[in-house]
């Protein structure tokens, strides 16, 4: 999956932006609207971005994990060359040190991820002040282009702002 980002100037636009992609066969669910104005979204019926598109969750949880379990394996070979008692634990020590220490690692970094804004929109934030909507819409990299090209065909007012490379697939 790829995260296509457009800035579109209101509203109207955004409806029928949506109403296209979901005639294109993109489900609701994979868009996601940014705005300064969340009640505004919720009144005109608009896919809302969540918690996971607006905050640094994603990320953080992906550092945790490589910090935490890095540490783990780490503090694991530790123990196992403890003389007497690291025999006894063996290599299962450090697989289960290494896995604990990555789901703590995430556990962790999930929590301040979630409190800290989205590093990813930070480049959006000046136009979402100025009323401008930010929409994402994660779509099969074989449909980059004719998801683009529809965009930019049908609605020359919507600004096209790039493609993320890699969506995780459980946001």
């Amino acid at each position: 999956m790829r995260r296509l980002y457009f800035l579109i100037p209101g509203i109207d636009s955004a409806k029928n932006i949506v109403d296209e992609l979901l005639l294109a066969r993109i489900e609701a669910r994979h868009m996601h609207i940014a705005a300064a104005d969340h009640h505004a979204l919720t009144e005109a019926n608009l896919p809302e971005a969540g918690l996971l598109q607006e905050s640094d969750f994603i990320p953080a949880v992906e550092r945790g994990l490589a910090i935490g379990g890095a540490t783990g394996v780490l503090a694991g070979i530790a123990a196992v060359t403890i003389p007497g008692v690291g025999l006894a634990l063996g290599g299962g020590a450090i697989l289960g040190i290494g896995l604990a220490g990555a789901g703590a690692g995430a556990w962790m970094s999930s929590m301040i991820g979630i409190s800290a804004p989205s590093s990813r929109l930070k480049d959006f934030e000046t136009a979402i002040a100025n009323g401008e909507l930010l929409m994402m819409v994660d779509v099969p990299k074989a449909r980059v282009d004719e998801i683009t090209t529809l965009v930019r065909q049908h609605h020359p007012e919507a600004e096209i702002e790039g493609t993320e490379p890699v969506i995780p697939a459980f946001p």
